[in-house]
């Protein structure tokens, strides 16, 4: 192991998480009113309500994917019966798909924010700088799941990859089976620690405040006026009509 790939490999990946959860602790502390998506629903919408669903999903089923293929060790499937040709072809299509529908929505939410002028005027740097990796992610993360896995033979990430990112939480990451696994990988894992490095410092912390509690809220209740019929007693001429929705 070359003390490049010791920098590349372990170096930087706990540095990385590192500047995670220590900027967010710190981000919580000291700029919980910059603690928000600023949205900008208001400034267009007719993109938005077709990009953010398509990446917001797609987004939730890649991270699915990489936790059953990366986190969960080839011998688990193999212990659970599952043929490893039947694991390749649900993962090729269940990727393909998610991938596909995270990447036309983060294209379809790049050109909102470059097309749209009041977008656009919102958007600072360190958003571009986030736009921009999690771009790059993507491509190389729909490249290898599409073009190689799906149409050819693929390599074999839960022998490389998987292997060594198990190794970072373990604290003895096998540098070597990272190292020697196809560019389109390593490029691909080194932009994503990028993008966990700066998402602390970005909109992207909204991620952490998903309002799942939303279900159980109580509803809040709109009335409108309207004219009460003449037959109904005790009216004075008008009416309340209740439309419940929750706030």
């Amino acid at each position: 192991m070359s003390s490049w790939d010791l920098w590349w490999w372990v170096i930087l990946p706990y540095v990385a998480l590192a500047i995670f959860i220590v900027g967010h602790v710190w981000r919580w502390r000291y700029d919980q009113f910059g603690w928000t998506s600023r949205s900008t629903q208001l400034q267009e919408s007719r993109l938005l309500k077709w990009g953010s669903p398509l990446f917001h999903y797609g987004t939730f089923a890649a991270i699915a994917g990489h936790v059953a293929g990366i986190l969960v060790p080839a011998s688990f499937t193999r212990w659970l019966g599952v043929p490893e040709q039947t694991y390749r072809w649900f993962s090729a299509v269940g990727g393909t798909v998610a991938a596909l529908s995270v990447l036309i929505g983060a294209l379809v939410l790049a050109f909102r924010r470059t097309a749209v002028p009041r977008v656009r005027a919102t958007t600072s740097p360190v958003d571009w700088l986030a736009l921009s990796l999690l771009i790059t992610v993507i491509v190389l993360g729909t490249l290898p799941t599409v073009g190689v896995n799906l149409l050819g033979s693929g390599h074999d990430y839960r022998q490389s990859v998987a292997i060594w990112f198990r190794g970072l939480f373990t604290a003895s990451p096998e540098v070597d089976a990272i190292s020697h696994a196809p560019l389109v990988y390593r490029v691909h894992a080194t932009a994503a620690w990028a993008i966990l490095a700066v998402w602390p410092f970005t909109r992207l912390v909204h991620a952490w405040s998903v309002p799942l509690w939303y279900l159980w809220r109580p509803f809040v209740l709109y009335r409108s006026r309207a004219t009460a019929r003449p037959s109904e007693p005790g009216t004075s001429g008008r009416r309340w009509r209740r439309i419940g929705t929750r706030y």
